[in-house]
């Protein structure tokens, strides 16, 4: 898995460019996405955009809980960034379980007392023709990719509130936004989740929280490698940038919507698909 490319601003020290501004002119217009005494949570944080999104916030100095079903992978990864000097702990979160979810709170504040991020990355998708699905895959698909965010960040949310900050985002899908052929219920319940952070941050800007979406396009994750190759091949051929996206990219705009440099950006939706979806 290559989730160790440089993002916005990581463990290669890579910085910005923005314009200055009374936030900024004193490093004479550069900037460097920090998260110093932070606390993040990620979800689906064992591998693929999960682990790599709780990569780049724990290199921008955010100590990170990472969450996820798979107990094995998810502790090799929280393990990694302790190695590498991060702040990192793995603890089980099944984002369909409310008392998961519960448990995944209670240990989070316990260990550290606040949370300012709440990173909504855990998902699942399956191409199958619509008349083909069951009721149990429906059940699967809006368990995961719509509702879980929405019990991930009600759990939290209440927390932020009180301290009047607090940045959430979800990692939905270009699907949610222009449908795909053969992830129809999985487009649904990312077309949900994409409205349900355009709502959310209508309803909670004014304390100050921030809700923004990441729409990925194919990314090389072990999802997607999950997949025939022939429909590999044609996601990469479709996509005006000729190649998938790697996790690291995606979690770049996580960490851009988790930084203090989105502070004035709340219900946006952000594309990360090499110019799959140009419109919609």
């Amino acid at each position: 898995m290559s989730n160790h490319s440089c993002g916005f601003a990581d463990v290669c020290g890579r910085i910005v460019r923005l314009v200055p501004s009374a936030a900024n002119i004193q490093t004479g217009g550069f900037l460097i996405m920090q998260l110093k005494d932070k606390t993040a949570v990620v979800t689906g944080a064992a591998s693929g955009i999960g682990r790599a999104t709780a990569e780049a916030l724990a290199a921008a100095g955010a100590f990170v809980f990472l969450g996820d079903i798979d107990m094995e992978k998810g502790q090799a990864a929280a393990a990694a960034l302790r190695e590498q000097g991060r702040g990192a702990e793995f603890i089980r979160l099944d984002v369909t379980d409310l008392g998961s979810v519960a448990q995944f709170k209670k240990l989070a504040y316990e260990k550290r007392g606040h949370v300012d991020i709440v990173a909504n990355v855990a998902g699942w998708g399956k191409i199958q023709p619509f008349m083909e699905n069951t009721p149990e895959f429906w059940r699967k698909v809006i368990d995961l990719n719509l509702l879980g965010p929405v019990a991930v960040t009600h759990a939290f949310l209440d927390k932020m509130i009180e301290r009047g900050s607090g940045k959430v985002v979800v990692v939905a899908s270009d699907a949610g936004r222009v449908g795909s052929l053969g992830e129809t219920v999985y487009s649904g319940a990312k077309g949900g989740a994409i409205a349900f952070c355009k709502s959310l941050a209508r309803e909670v800007a004014r304390y100050g929280i921030n809700v923004n979406c990441v729409c990925p396009g194919p990314t090389d994750t072990p999802l997607l490698r999950a997949v025939p190759e022939k429909h590999q091949e044609a996601f990469v051929k479709a996509t005006p940038m000729r190649r998938l996206a790697r996790p690291s990219e995606i979690a770049d705009a996580v960490l851009f919507f988790a930084s203090d440099q989105a502070s004035f950006v709340t219900g946006q939706v952000l594309s990360v698909s090499g110019g799959l979806t140009l419109a919609g």
